[in-house]
Formats: C-alpha cells, structure tokens, sequence
C-alpha cells in the first residue's frame, strides 16, 4: 500500500506580496476609518462658523470659531494658558494616580479572596451610591479649599470604576483555564501573575478607559472651588467679566484633554492585550 507525503507548504514571494498588500490595506483603511470619526467634529465646527457669519448667533453668547481661536492664541502666547494647564492636569494625574491606585488595589484583593470581599464590598457599595458632589459641603468642613479638596474629590470619583471592572475582571477568569493552568504545575504567584491578571486585563483596562474620561468631569466641579489657577479657575474668571470666548476655550480644552486620555487608555489597551485575539 502506498501512502503519500503531504508536501510542506512554502510561502512564496507572490503570497508575502499579497499578505503585505493586505496589510497595507486594512492601514489604509484604518487611515481613512479616523479621518471619517473626525468628520462630525469639523462639521459641526464648520456650521458653527457660518451660523456666526450670517448673524444666526449673537457673539455674546456663542463667539465664532475664530474668535475662540484667537483668545486661545492670546492665552497661549501670554503664557496664561500652559500656566494653567499644567496645575489642572497635575490635579488630574495626582487623583487618578491615588484613586485610581486604591481602586486596583482594593479590587485585586476582593476579587482574590472571598473574606475581603465579605467584609469590604458592602461598604464600598454603599458609599458608591453616594454621588462625588454630594460630598462637596463635608470635603470643604474636612479640608477647607486648598488642594487636599479638589485631591479628594477627584480620587473618590475614579475610584470605583476601577475598583468595580479590577473585581468584575478577576472573577470572570475562565476556571478552566485556571485548572488546565495547574495541571502544567502553576500555582500561587505565577498563576496568578500568569494566567488571573491576563485574564482579568481587559475588563481592568475598560474601568481606566472610564476612570480617564470621568477624571476631566470631576475636576470641573473640583477647579470652581475657590482656585486660584487652573482650567477651570480660568473659565469662571472669564465668565466674571463676560468673556464668552475664554469660557469656550476652557470648556474645549477639557473636551481635548478627554479625548487625549481616550487615546491613551487605548493605546495602553492595545499594548498590553496585543495577545488578544481582539484587540490585534
């Protein structure tokens, strides 16, 4: 009886040409995939623009675009602009950075160990369901309205969407996966490192993904606190002396700075998951 050998297969030239093409193409359509998200933006700004021209819009109440554009410029070149800037977004990074860390912490702890979540989870849910602005009066009686406030406020309100997605992501793990994991002779801290904190990423990385954007909500509220610097110092000071321009540019700078830290809880995303089949 005669058996035959599967030849093995090469790849030619002309099919590494046709992969690349296709991966030229799908960059190519990705190229064009973001121009076309950017279209409903400009758009809208473009409207904006002619509605103003044509006397639609009073400049008291909504300044054309270019007028927003060229207070952002004067800000920009007097320096007033960075200056602010950069204390609302130390604000941003130092309340993330607390909340944001206890959420993780707390939410790695519950989700591993049942007794923690017994005598913990009740209690945070609990205080979940109070909104970060009711907090407002007993936070100032706390810590008066220097910095420690705006900390606080911030930090409570990034807390729980990390902490809910850390404790959702550790106990979604496939417990299959977790069996067949110590059948090859894992255990303890490399099975946890190895197979529970991969599995639980993606659902960690959606609660940074929310806490981000939610970071730039919160310190709306946290900068109109008696600040003396900040963005949102510089909107309420503009809308003092009626400067309907200066409030757009602030209200647009947050809009950028979300839009910024979306892009960049997507960029973690596809860095740490560029093993998953759903994120490559």
């Amino acid at each position: 009886m005669s058996t035959s050998i599967a030849s093995p297969t090469v790849d030619t030239p002309r099919k590494i040409a046709a992969a690349k093409s296709s991966g030229s193409g799908s960059s190519n359509g990705f190229g064009a995939t973001q121009l076309l998200s950017w279209a409903l933006p400009v758009g809208l700004i473009v409207v904006w623009q002619i509605a103003a021209q044509l006397g639609w819009l009073s400049s008291r109440i909504l300044p054309e675009p270019w007028a927003v554009l060229r207070a952002a410029w004067n800000l920009s070149v007097s320096g007033e602009l960075w200056t602010h800037l950069g204390v609302s977004t130390g604000r941003a990074a130092s309340g993330f950075a607390v909340g944001g860390g206890l959420g993780l912490l707390l939410g790695l702890l519950t989700g591993t160990f049942r007794q923690a979540e017994v005598l913990l989870d009740t209690t945070l849910q609990m205080v979940r369901n109070i909104p970060a602005l009711a907090l407002i009066p007993l936070m100032i009686l706390w810590f008066g309205i220097d910095e420690t406030s705006k900390l606080f406020l911030v930090s409570v309100g990034v807390f729980f969407p990390i902490y809910l997605n850390t404790f959702h992501g550790i106990r979604s793990v496939d417990k299959g996966l977790i069996e067949m994991a110590k059948s090859y002779g894992l255990s303890g801290w490399p099975l946890y490192r190895d197979v529970i904190l991969p599995g639980a990423l993606p659902s960690i990385l959606v609660g940074v993904r929310f806490a981000l954007g939610l970071v730039w909500v919160l310190l709306i509220v946290a900068e109109t606190i008696s600040a003396q610097a900040g963005i949102g110092y510089m909107t309420m000071n503009a809308r003092e002396f009626l400067q309907t321009d200066v409030v757009l540019v602030g209200i647009l700078l947050y809009a950028l700075l979300g839009k910024l830290a979306d892009v960049l809880a997507r960029s973690l995303e596809k860095f740490w998951l560029r093993w998953h089949p759903g994120y490559q």
